[in-house]
């Protein structure tokens, strides 16, 4: 297939003709890099406004942690945390909102607050649920490899061929949600970089991620302040810039269209210039 150069999403439509930045926004108090400093509603609203002035393309909004370890949060306190953020931040920011969760009804009270994209996080998980809110509501879907859950992920790495089993997986649940309705420029496939992967694997899958944007599906990057560089630089979380930076850039210079990241401005900044770069060649 022809790689899509818009996202679809609701009515929002957002372009990839430039490299989209995704705005992490955790309304959580135990992600494994910012927990606790945006669970309170204003403060969320306030960063939310100011990664969107510094260029982010679309805010992601997470209400339980995925981190390897996490507990599961209920669907109750999920929904108390993530919907009264989205319904504030769809009458402060213009860019889209995306629902970053694992629970069909957190996806769809998302939505009905005015989110108009999920990001998938099941991974192989999946029971095709989230698929078929995306495919009734018309939102856009970001589809995430992972496997098992937060409590098992680091113990299931076992892979017959990294990335051709990583790249095959995304492409047939794309293709599975087709068949629920969701338009073909309402998907996006993400490898789930830190996802059941060790620190060498997660380092595979970048360097060969051109083999998933060979599919022809727009691409996910997220590696910001991830685990497996803390691994190449021996770096706490809040100390791994310059590591995020340049892997979005690598992930961007062999094809990927979108990255989710943390620290908003400096990446953009770094992905115009690597833009520059390859429109040069």
């Amino acid at each position: 297939m022809s790689p899509s150069r818009a996202f679809r999403c609701g009515e929002h439509v957002v372009s990839l003709d430039r490299v989209a930045v995704m705005g992490i926004l955790n309304v959580t108090p135990d992600s494994f890099s910012d927990g606790g400093m945006w669970v309170d509603p204003d403060a969320a609203v306030a960063h939310a406004r100011v990664m969107a002035d510094e260029g982010a393309a679309i805010i992601d909004v997470g209400g339980e942690s995925t981190r390897p370890g996490a507990d599961e949060v209920s669907e109750e306190e999920e929904l108390r945390r993530v919907v009264p953020v989205i319904e504030r931040l769809v009458g402060e920011v213009s860019v889209p909102i995306s629902i970053d969760t694992r629970k069909a009804a957190v996806a769809e009270a998302a939505i009905a607050a005015g989110a108009s994209i999920i990001n998938d996080t099941t991974g192989e998980e999946s029971d095709g649920s989230l698929g078929k809110v995306a495919g009734s509501t018309k939102a856009g879907i970001i589809v995430m490899h992972s496997r098992g859950t937060p409590a098992t992920m680091t113990t299931l790495t076992d892979y017959e061929d990294l990335v051709p089993d990583v790249t095959r997986w995304l492409v047939d649940r794309a293709k599975s949600l087709l068949e629920t309705g969701v338009r073909s420029d309402s998907i996006v496939v993400d490898p789930g970089i830190g996802f059941a992967k060790t620190p060498e694997q997660n380092l595979q899958l970048l360097r060969d991620i051109d083999a998933l944007v060979a599919t022809g599906w727009p691409v996910l990057s997220g590696t910001s302040r991830k685990s497996f560089l803390g691994a190449v630089l021996d770096l706490p979380e809040d100390d791994r810039l310059e590591g995020s930076v340049a892997s979005a850039c690598w992930a961007v210079s062999k094809g990927a269209r979108l990255v989710r990241v943390h620290d908003v401005a400096p990446t953009v900044r770094a992905v115009r210039v690597i833009e520059s770069i390859l429109a040069g060649g």
